[in-house]
């Protein structure tokens, strides 16, 4: 009798959880579904990158360049290479900024509303059906970007959002309309719609104990049903 009164008492409580739980696994099987629908890749935009041959330096390249004398700024990498017909030397710093030089050791500017049209259409397939182009500061880039850099938007006809660094001069991400459903699932998924970065938080981590406990449960009152079967 003791047995019989433990498991209706978990039964009672199984189901009680599976209406508390029910929703919260509903959404993340649905999510998980969306989320692994497409190839990350293609989620990332990447088959939309065309695969552009990088130009070789000039035999007879000479490259000067010099930090101005008040720079404190650790160095983090250092790369030249042909952008545009152009030899360009960039300074990445350890903060995350950089900057741009020529040949001759002059700074270049950063990257104009024209440069970033023609880095786009070289590089994005249907990159040159831009509808709009914004620029950003560091302090408020749009959400599907969160990178605290400045850049330039390039939205293109499909939906695609193209964001080219204003001081790296290179693509820095593609943002599919699909990846903007993407990011939604996920921070339904992460039960944090805010960020969409927090996977670590009392809710889901409660949501996810309780729903652990409900499956246990469900394991121990299957066999309990088993066994009355056999019985019968």
């Amino acid at each position: 009798m003791g047995q019989q009164r433990a498991m209706r008492r978990f039964a009672k409580w199984h189901i009680w959880l599976g209406w508390l739980v029910g929703f919260p696994i509903l959404m993340w099987t649905v999510t998980g579904l969306v989320m692994v629908a497409k190839p990350i890749e293609e989620v990332r935009g990447n088959h939309l990158r065309k695969d552009v041959a990088e130009q070789a330096l000039p035999p007879d390249t000479n490259i000067s360049v010099s930090l101005p004398s008040g720079s404190t700024k650790p160095v983090r990498t250092v790369t030249t290479q042909v952008e545009r017909g152009e030899t360009v030397t960039r300074i990445t710093y350890m903060d995350g900024t950089s900057d741009r030089f020529r040949a001759d050791g002059s700074r270049m500017s950063p990257l104009s509303n024209v440069e970033a049209r023609l880095i786009v259409a070289e590089s994005i397939e249907g990159g040159d059906q831009v509808v709009d182009t914004t620029l950003y500061d560091a302090d408020s880039v749009p959400f599907d970007f969160r990178r605290p850099m400045p850049v330039w938007q390039v939205a293109l006809a499909d939906g695609t959002h193209v964001y080219v660094g204003t001081e790296t001069g290179q693509i820095e991400a593609v943002r599919t309309e699909w990846w903007r459903t993407f990011d939604f699932m996920w921070g339904l998924h992460i039960m944090d719609l805010q960020t969409r970065e927090d996977t670590h938080h009392p809710i889901l981590v409660l949501f996810a104990f309780l729903s652990v406990i409900g499956a246990l449960l469900g394991c121990v009152l299957m066999f309990r049903r088993r066994k009355a079967k056999v019985r019968a």
